[in-house]
């Protein structure tokens, strides 16, 4: 009897933590699986943007801004909003070497697999330094991320509740189609002024590259073609001879610029469809093992390979 009484005792303990498991699962939803919060939505429909249209992301050091534009249905990227850097080490100007806790500045491209659910440091993405640009002048380094836990050591961080918001706006953009998306990392506003204030520094030179790809973005809110040769940045500009190919360490074959077309915003909309939330392993399918070199539209290359868990 007493066996009896024990094993009906077991059996009762076990289904009764099995039902306060299953219970648990369906409270409990990870961070990177988080749906887009009420205010998201809300901002969204105010600026009369999809919340799966594609984004790109602009980061000024000096201000310890990082924004999120969202492109609306006539093609041009708007801004959505600005978050506070909680924290990135180093100076002003490009990082330079593995450990030299520098945060880059440059023009890098963002995938779905460079974006890491499984971070240390609350959520992640790698954006993909060093790129063309960056090896053609011999600078190492890896695993360069936007992640939370606000420390950094060459790293760009946020808060925790800023990297969820951000990665959510990139996780939906996925969903919506988009291959990946641009970060413009630079030193501080690019204005005239600034440029001014700053003629003295060793990396004006470099600065006055990266203002090209500012100067475009800031007068058509698209984003400009972006290649690699002469170990510079050649913005918005195709190749005489469409068969050259960008070597980033030669010079430049002939080219030209295409026409820049400053675009001057229409009213807001005051109506959007927004699109519904879908968790994001079913609704991108990502893969978190070793990452495949992969070449865009913007020939900066690909990022180094490496794990997507540490951040250097």
């Amino acid at each position: 009897m007493l066996r009896l009484f024990s094993a009906k005792t077991l059996l009762a303990a076990f289904l009764l933590f099995a039902v306060a498991e299953l219970g648990g699962c369906g409270q409990y939803s990870p961070d990177y699986m988080k749906p887009m919060s009420p205010e998201m939505r809300a901002l969204l429909a105010q600026k009369g943007m999809r919340e799966q249209a594609p984004i790109t992301i602009r980061i000024f050091k000096a201000e310890n801004i990082l924004e999120v534009w969202k492109q609306r249905d006539d093609g041009h990227y708007y801004f959505l909003k600005s978050y506070p850097i909680c924290n990135f080490s180093g100076d002003l100007g490009p990082k330079l070497k593995q450990g030299d806790r520098q945060a880059p500045e440059g023009f890098y491209i963002v995938a779905k697999d460079q974006m890491n659910p499984r971070s240390h440091y609350h959520l992640s993405f790698n954006i993909g330094f060093p790129n063309a640009y960056d090896r053609a002048w011999g600078r190492t380094g890896s695993n360069i991320m936007v992640h939370g836990d606000c420390k950094s050591v060459g790293c760009y961080a946020m808060t925790d509740g800023v990297i969820e918001e951000i990665y959510i706006l990139a996780r939906e953009a996925f969903a919506g189609g988009q291959d990946y998306f641009m970060i413009q990392a630079y030193p501080f506003k690019m204005t005239a002024a600034n440029m001014a204030k700053h003629s003295g520094s060793k990396w004006y030179g470099f600065w006055q590259n990266l203002k090209q790809g500012y100067d475009y973005f800031e007068a058509t809110q698209q984003i400009p073609e972006i290649q690699v040769c002469n170990r510079s940045y050649l913005i918005n500009a195709v190749f005489n001879n469409p068969q050259e190919r960008a070597d980033p360490s030669r010079p430049c074959p002939a080219f030209r610029r295409l026409p820049m077309r400053p675009f001057s915003p229409r009213p807001e909309q005051t109506a959007v469809n927004q699109s519904s939330i879908k968790p994001l392993g079913s609704s991108l399918g990502l893969a978190f093992g070793p990452r495949k070199p992969t070449y865009h539209m913007f020939t900066l290359g690909p990022a180094e390979t490496g794990s997507v868990s540490q951040a250097e």
